[in-house]
């Protein structure tokens, strides 16, 4: 008993200080936030509603954060007021969407220099959470270790505190929309239950040693104790908690695990003391003794450096280590002189079974906290009367299939129809092969449009002119072109004349030559030279086309009196055979049908827009909501989008006779084309037979195809303009480049052959060599006055 005595003064600390064997797990702490301004701007812009009907529930609630954050003692109080504001923030959260305009500041438990800060209610909710599981171990830790009603007090602490723990890593911290301190990992929040585990379990060894229970069934209980301890250690070890996990933590396992494994060895060797197993009583004291110098090594070891180990943990570990020595040597003794019992070795000792007690369990307040909405521990549920916020997501979400029926299948599907009539009879050339023989006399409108077109743009004149344009400046642009290799041809010619006659090693003689520093002049010319005569080419294709059709550009650029006296007509001969007027009398009433047909449609199209645009699915969703909470035993809704399909589908299905219109539309669409493609068919022989008609028809096509050439030998010409002009500067600095070169190298000639600027050479090639001319002048030059002054040609 001993040993136990020890163990109990050193557990019973009520402050959770060092003093204590077994860890606490200390509050995350926050920044003040408010809800209330935040809160009240939402419901008004997103609900539609007043905000001051909620000025109460706004108010309650951010009283239960001040309270649940305040910095006090830790108590059932502190407890009972952070679970009613995780409570009541599980219940919001059906009510608000995560992100509402509220910032929440949390600090890390472990590390007060890392903070998150966010606009989510699900890491509130965690954090509020995580303060719960640390409440409950702290409250653990505050009970005494003297009585079994502590212990069990602590145990079911442990135990809660541990089931927090899970629930938050298994349920909680999944649903936050942020980056999360290493305090809410998931391996921190595995390591902190498995440690909450191997204090509910040492509890329920304290309490077994307490009631003396049998030797056997305390050392099971230990080795289970031991196990959780290897667990935590292996869960603590993650790198990513290296720098988060308290640093005395870690010997603080390993210590209280080789404490556990050396206590359930001891315990079973005074099971075999009691049942007259001396061998295997001695056998598991060494055993024990074994785990008891594992720690004294490590308890000396951090004693030494880093002094991690708590010392109330230190001493428990002294005692054991005394107790178990004694005995063993008592042991040894009593076999040795009286048993001499044979002793097995270590490896073949049977292993101990553990017995497991400790257990997470989910406070049910916890899990689910909506049973408790309306009842004491929680209070009434605030904004019960508010519409969840998924209900706006769900009306959200059918206006956008709503739209995606209504607007992509059903009105696109009848557009595409209308479309598929119109492109129908456009390939028909109808109804304007009805107007032509109604109205004979007058123009088109395409061909009156082109024809302003080509007057504004000067008729015939104006695109010859453009033409002329362009011919001009092709012709410049070779000009350009001829000049500047021009230049560098005298300048080749010219530096050949120099070298000759020169003399070996002369200066003339070793003048570079001018195809070395002309290639890139000539390169330059080769390539424009190449453009201009594609230009060429491309302005010879555009003559003939202007030339081929100057008679209609000149008709098309003339007034329109007499455009239309130049276009046969057939007033003066219509057709007047009776069967050809029942044809086209025939093709009239078809496309009448078909003018019937569009009106009916744009109604129906008119009709539809008003349905949908009246269409209000939030009534059916609000029923809905509240059939599924008639059925639910909890407030607490969490309502996913999938739950209201159904009245999606209820809610659609109005639409469903529009298919069976459409197709209706498609049906008679499809026969009465069939039907005006047979009348038209007619229409055509009946044409066909009708000589002005057919003149006029190949005098119209013509002007459509002139006034298509017109515009793009216009469209051409002036793009060939900015072309040109753009050319021209570029050639021009080409030329100016061409005859720089071909001046600095004449100066380089004369300066050569020793002529002056102003002076002419008879023949270059036998001009004297300036070399040799230096080498003969006279080096001892003293001025004589006697002699008249003669100055150097300027340069």
């Amino acid at each position: 008993m001993f040993l136990f005595k020890q163990q109990q003064s050193a557990a019973a600390d009520k402050n959770g200080n060092d003093n204590s064997v077994l860890l606490a797990v200390k509050f995350k702490t926050t920044e003040k936030a408010v809800f209330c301004k935040s809160l009240s701007e939402y419901i008004a812009s997103s609900y539609a509603e007043p905000p001051e009907a909620y000025r109460d529930d706004l108010r309650v609630l951010d009283e239960l954060r001040e309270a649940a954050t305040a910095a006090l003692d830790v108590n059932a109080n502190v407890l009972k007021r952070n679970i009613r504001y995780y409570g009541q923030l599980s219940f919001i959260l059906s009510k608000f969407p995560a992100d509402i305009n509220v910032k929440f500041t949390w600090y890390n438990a472990f590390d007060s220099d890392s903070t998150v800060t966010c606009q989510d209610l699900y890491f509130e909710r965690a954090s509020v959470l995580f303060n719960i599981g640390a409440i409950y171990s702290q409250l653990a830790c505050r009970e005494s270790r003297n009585d079994k009603d502590s212990l069990n007090r602590a145990f079911g602490y442990f135990q809660n505190a541990a089931g927090v723990f899970s629930y938050l890593q298994s349920k909680v911290v999944s649903e936050c929309r942020t980056q999360l301190t290493t305090d809410l990992s998931s391996y921190m929040l595995t390591t902190l239950e498995n440690l909450m585990l191997c204090q509910a379990q040492e509890c329920v060894w304290h309490r077994s040693v307490l009631s003396h229970m049998k030797d056997a069934n305390v050392a099971r209980v230990a080795t289970q104790v031991a196990e959780f301890y290897d667990l935590v250690i292996e869960s603590g070890s993650h790198g990513s908690l290296s720098n988060t996990i308290p640093a005395y933590w870690p010997d603080n396992f390993k210590a209280k695990k080789l404490y556990f494994y050396a206590e359930a060895q001891y315990r079973k060797a005074q099971d075999c003391l009691a049942n007259s197993q001396y061998g295997e009583e001695v056998a598991r004291m060494q055993a024990a003794q074994e785990f008891c110098n594992q720690t004294n090594e490590l308890v000396t070891y951090d004693q030494r450096w880093s002094k991690h180990i708590r010392a109330a943990v230190v001493d428990m570990t002294r005692a054991q280590m005394e107790q178990v020595s004694n005995n063993r040597t008592r042991a040894e003794r009593d076999n040795d002189v009286i048993y001499l019992d044979p002793v097995p070795s270590s490896l073949s000792l049977a292993t101990i079974s553990p017995y497991k007690l400790a257990q997470s369990k989910v406070p049910e307040i916890v899990e689910n906290p909506g049973k408790f909405l309306g009842e004491e521990e929680l209070g009434p549920p605030l904004f019960k009367g508010l519409v969840p916020f998924v209900i706006h997501q769900a009306a959200s979400l059918y206006e956008d299939r709503k739209d995606q029926l209504v607007s992509n299948d059903l009105i696109n599907a009848l557009d595409e129809l209308t479309a598929d009539c119109e492109s129908a009879l456009s390939s028909l050339n109808l109804p304007n092969a009805l107007e032509a023989i109604k109205k004979p006399i007058g123009l088109p409108p395409n061909i009156l449009v082109g024809a302003d077109e080509i007057r504004s743009e000067g008729g015939y004149l104006g695109i010859k002119r453009l033409l002329d344009n362009a011919i001009a400046a092709n012709n410049t642009a070779a000009g350009l072109l001829d000049t500047a290799e021009d230049a560098l041809n005298k300048e080749a010619h010219e530096d050949l004349r120099i070298k000759q006659g020169a003399s070996a090693g002369s200066a003339r003689a070793k003048r570079k030559q001018s195809g070395e520093l002309t290639n890139t002049f000539r390169s330059e010319i080769a390539k424009y030279r190449g453009i201009v005569r594609k230009a060429h080419d491309s302005d010879a294709v555009i003559k003939g086309q202007v030339d081929t059709w100057s008679k209609f550009f000149a008709l098309l650029g003339s007034p329109r009196e007499e455009i239309e006296r130049q276009v046969p007509s057939t007033t003066a001969n219509p057709i007047t055979d009776p069967h050809h007027s029942q044809i086209i009398q025939r093709l009239q009433q078809y496309l009448d049908e078909v003018s019937i047909m569009r009106r009916e449609r744009l109604k129906s199209m008119d009709k539809l827009k008003r349905i949908a645009l009246e269409d209000d699915v939030t009534p059916a969703l609000n029923e809905e909501m509240q059939r599924l909470a008639a059925q639910s035993s909890t407030p607490i809704l969490k309502f996913e989008l999938h739950q209201f399909e159904e009245v999606f589908s209820q809610q659609l299905d109005k639409y469903t006779s529009w298919r069976k219109y459409i197709a209706e539309e498609r049906e008679a669409q499809s026969e009465l084309l069939d039907s005006i493609r047979e009348a038209n068919q007619a229409f055509i022989v009946a044409r066909s037979n009708h000589p002005l008609l057919q003149q006029r028809d190949k005098a119209l096509s013509n002007l459509e195809t002139a006034i298509k050439r017109y515009r793009e030998a216009s469209f051409n010409l002036h793009d060939g303009s900015r072309f040109y002009a753009s050319l021209e500067g570029e050639l021009l600095k080409l030329r100016e480049g061409c005859l720089d070169f071909t001046m600095a190298r004449h100066m380089d000639a004369l300066e050569l052959i020793g002529v002056g600027q102003g002076e002419h050479p008879t023949d270059l090639s036998q001009a004297p060599d300036q070399d040799n001319q230096q080498q003969q002048q006279p080096t001892n030059l003293v001025w004589d006055p006697t002699m008249p002054l003669k100055y150097t040609s300027p340069r």
